[in-house]
């Protein structure tokens, strides 16, 4: 028999897309495009698994979460989401749900959640459950938290800029290297203000098409344009008196840049095909690995949008600046693994922690979270041995610890080539193996001067 899962998803066609992918794999598909449509499928079908977007035109996937853990208690349950955040995540968890994927992803990787997921339920859980398998109550705080502080020098002096500037009303601009956990920070900003038990709403500048910014930005009202079936509201009415976090700013088109500047002035934003304003407020923090400045200069961004977004500016140190910290984030990172995968495993080897310490971590956080990940999904054991970790960690425990040219410039340079020569030169694919837009991936060849 095959296994039925129900998608949720109000863009059709990649609700389609992602249908007709798991089609091919025997799995059983039907789609819903709204929250309503799917109560009604989940209470009159039984599915082994609900697939959610977050955000959906009549509600919220958590909403959606909570009504089929009360009406459909044997459904698995994934969200999934353009908005990467850590709180969400932590939110969807605790909620019940089996993991959180963050849009664009690869069919491949929902794949192998789904074959967990349906794995977990087809075993039968023991009815005394030893102490070795249940989830501390340490583990379980570390990851409702969402930030890890750091004992370093350098962490030291961030976090006291994340305080010092988190209960003023200032706007933010974070800047550093790409994976640094630039929407961690700006999350802890929000945290640390009088906003915290408003909305946090982010968004990746770079993945949206600058036809429909405006939309995404300030919502549109239906029949606006083709394909506006409903009202939507956009990202500003949804952060209205919390924090709105725009990663990766400098990649807004210099139209878009008006109407943002705009928006911040005036404290109104004007839905698409609507003749009605609608007051909000909202703190904006911003992000960026782009020289902004330099784009001033060239002219590719608005000098007055750039100092209204930067009141007050943070450098976020990358994690070769911080390595005093580096095994309080392998811990944080471990117990995120081993709560979303099932999983047990309780440090590293020590040839890995020396394979970890040897290595310059170019990808910053977000390689270390990744290879924490991989590492417990492949591992058997109570410690995580070498031979799971990743190729190029593998071989820092191979090499004598040799002087090596950390500055930023060179890692991301070496980052950029390694993508380039995985991706076989394909620069789109090599911009999602950087988790950066294709714009920021010409920008830094040109920057390095690497020629293909």
């Amino acid at each position: 028999m095959k296994n039925k899962i129900l998608i949720v998803e109000d863009d059709i066609a990649f609700g389609k897309m992602i249908a007709n992918f798991l089609e091919r794999r025997q799995f059983e598909v039907q789609i819903a495009t709204n929250s309503e449509e799917a109560k009604t499928q989940i209470e009159t079908q039984k599915y082994q698994l609900l697939i959610t977007d977050l955000q959906l035109p009549d509600g919220s996937g958590l909403e959606l979460l909570d009504f089929s853990r009360k009406n459909a208690k044997k459904t698995q349950t994934i969200l999934m989401t353009g908005y990467a955040e850590v709180s969400t995540a932590v939110e969807a968890i605790k909620k019940g749900a089996l993991d959180y994927i963050s849009k664009p992803f690869r069919p491949e990787e929902l794949v192998m959640i789904i074959e967990q997921a349906l794995e977990t339920e087809n075993k039968e859980v023991p009815v005394n459950v030893s102490e070795e398998k249940k989830q501390p109550a340490k583990e379980i705080e570390t990851v409702k938290s969402g930030f890890v502080a750091g004992n370093s020098g350098v962490s030291k002096k961030f976090n006291e800029y994340l305080k010092l500037v988190g209960p003023t009303q200032m706007n933010v601009l974070l800047q550093g290297e790409s994976g640094t956990g630039k929407e961690v920070a700006a999350n802890a900003i929000h945290n640390f203000s009088d906003r915290k038990d408003k909305n946090f709403v982010a968004v990746d500048c770079g993945a949206i098409p600058k036809e429909i910014a405006a939309s995404e930005f300030f919502g549109h009202i239906k029949g606006s344009f083709t394909g506006a079936i409903t009202d939507k509201k956009g990202h500003f009415e949804a952060a209205h008196l919390g924090t709105l976090f725009l990663d990766e700013v400098g990649n807004l088109s210099y139209e878009n840049q008006i109407q943002l500047l705009r928006a911040l002035q005036e404290r109104k934003i004007k839905p698409v095909g609507s003749s009605k304003e609608i007051e909000v407020d909202v703190r904006i923090v911003t992000a960026t690995n782009e020289d902004l400045v330099k784009a001033v200069s060239e002219g590719n961004f608005r000098e007055d949008l750039y100092h209204r977004l930067n009141e007050f500016s943070i450098q976020i140190p990358s994690l070769r600046e911080r390595t005093e910290d580096l095994f309080l984030f392998t811990h944080y990172f471990l117990e995120q693994a081993n709560a979303s995968l099932g999983k047990n495993v309780i440090g590293l080897s020590k040839q890995v922690e020396e394979a970890f310490k040897r290595y310059a971590w170019p990808g910053n956080l977000r390689e270390l979270k990744n290879v924490i990940k991989r590492s417990v999904l492949l591992t058997n054991s109570s410690l995580i041995p070498l031979d799971v970790i990743p190729r190029e960690v593998m071989e820092a425990s191979e090499k004598k610890a040799a002087p090596k040219d950390f500055s930023k410039n060179s890692n991301e340079k070496q980052l950029i080539i390694n993508a380039l020569k995985e991706a076989g030169n394909n620069k789109s694919r090599a911009a999602k193996l950087l988790n950066i837009t294709r714009k920021t991936l010409y920008n830094k060849l040109e920057q390095y001067q690497i020629e293909l």
